[in-house]
């Protein structure tokens, strides 16, 4: 077992405002980020969605321009080397050409290199004149601090995601996201985005860390609020700012979060599934018995 992990590994959310298109700066931005929360003693990093080019694309051909190939882009260069530097595990959302289609993707390094990559399985707005939707499923990685798992923005908005990488084992669900507000939320209230996650959450067991994104980029604006929930459901840093870039960082324990899913006597939240009602892999079989009257 990792003393990391036994003694509070520690996850680190870079909120920040990359500027479309410069993938460079964004590139030198997020690195200096990087390295900073590495010195705070963060073993895992998170960026947000689209970190390397910014999110509001005014057409497929711009996005195209952009993308990078996956691992051998220089997006992916780049952080793999600090991985391997800082000794770290990073998780940061991409924009990725495979061929002519183009994903909202988030690549996994660890210090070896290139661990895999994720497709955002749920395509928010716009994204669907430019992007494929994913094709790679739910993988879920194992690294020396537990098994990881990634969903990127609108992906939460679906329980099936949380819920097939939690029955794979993961501990640890990792978020690049670019969240917008959302009409009807009142100032008083967290954003739905919170709420949802702390939901996920608890209900697999599982901890979450969410990168959100800050400023306004063409007139789209971005709530911040990045965040990181302990496997009970509650947040153990965050809520972050609504508009300032910040490192967020808590601290966790993965085993925790594994070994906890007993919540008493009787009730695993994995265990409890009625399988025999619907299937083991949130499927579409139905028993037939339902359709009897």
């Amino acid at each position: 077992m990792s003393t990391h992990e036994e003694s509070g590994l520690k996850i680190a959310c870079l909120q920040f405002s990359p500027l479309f298109g410069d993938v460079a700066g964004n590139l030198q931005r997020s690195i200096a980020m990087i390295e900073k929360a590495a010195d705070a003693g963060a073993r895992i990093v998170v960026l947000p969605e689209l970190a390397n080019t910014g999110y509001t694309f005014k057409s497929r051909a711009e996005a195209f321009e952009l993308a990078e190939p996956v691992p051998d882009g220089r997006s992916t260069q780049a952080w793999a080397e600090v991985a391997a530097c800082r000794n770290l595990i990073i998780v940061a959302g991409i924009t990725e050409r495979e061929d002519n289609c183009l994903y909202n993707s988030a690549v996994v390094l660890d210090p070896s290199g290139t661990l895999g990559t994720y497709r955002k399985l749920h395509l928010w707005g716009d994204e669907n004149l430019y992007f494929e939707r994913g094709n790679l499923g739910v993988p879920v990685f194992a690294t020396p601090y537990g098994r990881i798992g990634v969903a990127i923005c609108y992906d939460g908005w679906f329980p099936e995601v949380f819920r097939l990488a939690a029955v794979q084992g993961a501990d640890l669900m990792c978020v690049p996201t670019n969240w917008v507000p959302i009409p009807g939320q009142q100032p008083d209230q967290p954003p739905m985005a919170n709420i949802l996650h702390m939901a996920l959450a608890h209900s697999n067991s599982m901890v979450i860390a969410c990168a959100d994104r800050v400023g306004v980029e063409r007139g789209q604006p971005f709530i911040g609020h990045s965040l990181i929930v302990g496997h009970t459901g509650w947040p153990v840093a965050g809520p972050a700012s609504g508009s300032d870039e910040e490192i967020l960082i808590g601290e966790v324990s993965l085993s925790a979060a594994r070994r906890d899913r007993n919540w008493n006597s009787f009730n695993h939240p994995l265990h409890d599934r009625r399988t025999d009602f619907y299937a083991e892999s949130l499927g579409v079989g139905l028993n037939p018995n339902l359709n009897k009257r």
